[in-house]
């Protein structure tokens, strides 16, 4: 049987074996949710943490709570750099009824980009391969991957 790409594993860590910059990524996050702290710069500066390791982390470790209350998952994308695009590949993500938590799109270099988004899918018509295949039908779209899953 072959495993399919997005299936991944997922395991349940005492903090205290937590790197460093994952548990600062935490706090930092959690100053962000509460309000304390107004932008991410403000955050990893209050926490010392490089912001290259906030977003390294970010969408990959969240509280136990955060992941057992909501299905969030982060997928990864190479598009083909053309008008409208992201708007094409947002309607279908809401279509989906997904919810969008985070975009992050890198500067179109040799007519491709790159974009991450992180996704509330709890309440998300359909399931997960059908979106993912969905969104691989796409024209415009080079490559899908689940970066990781809460689901």
């Amino acid at each position: 049987m072959e495993k399919k790409e997005f299936d991944q594993k997922f395991y349940l860590i005492r903090e205290d074996v937590l790197p460093e910059a994952m548990k600062k990524t935490l706090e930092a996050k959690n100053l962000l949710d509460r309000g304390k702290a107004s932008s991410v710069w403000d955050a990893v500066q209050r926490v010392d943490l490089s912001r290259s390791a906030f977003y390294k982390y970010r969408d990959t470790v969240f509280p136990f709570h955060t992941v057992v209350k909501e299905k969030i998952i982060t997928l990864f994308f190479h598009l083909e750099d053309r008008t409208g695009t992201l708007s094409h590949l947002l309607g279908v993500v809401a279509a989906h009824r997904c919810n969008i938590l985070t975009i992050h799109q890198t500067i179109p270099l040799q007519g491709r980009a790159n974009v991450t988004l992180s996704l509330n899918v709890t309440d998300m018509d359909g399931n997960l391969d059908g979106l993912i295949s969905g969104l691989k039908k796409l024209e415009f779209v080079e490559k899908v991957e689940v970066l990781g899953s809460g689901a």
